[in-house]
């Protein structure tokens, strides 16, 4: 996935995919805690609520969601399903596929870093 390949000087592909795995796990960790929320902008887009960018490892947003439904994750569908409820909207992988995220939380959303 592209999350794997951005690389730091002399990191090696190896230990970017170990950090990527350790980051995801993290978050479903949090996730399932309750310590990280699952919100659905208006457009159908998600971001992770609270993910710090300690525990995150350059991951975005995108990515993460990638992998935990790619991991078929309990725990992603439940959040998911409950963030649509409050929401009022489903998630759309459109909107996720072309860039549409959010770097604060879900208080703005745009499609551009």
């Amino acid at each position: 996935m592209p999350c794997d390949t951005r690389l730091l000087p002399q990191q090696t592909i190896t230990q970017r995919k170990a950090e990527v795995k350790d980051a995801i796990t993290r978050l479903e960790e949090q996730l399932a805690r309750g310590t990280v929320k699952v919100k659905v902008g208006p457009q159908g887009a998600i971001t992770f609520a609270g993910w710090d960018g300690g525990s995150r490892n350059r991951v975005t947003d995108a990515c993460a969601y990638r992998r935990l439904l790619a991991g078929n994750s309990a725990v992603l569908r439940r959040e998911i399903a409950r963030a649509e409820a409050t929401a009022g909207r489903k998630v759309d992988p459109r909107a996720i596929a072309m860039g549409e995220h959010s770097h604060d939380g879900g208080k703005t959303w745009g499609s551009h870093e």
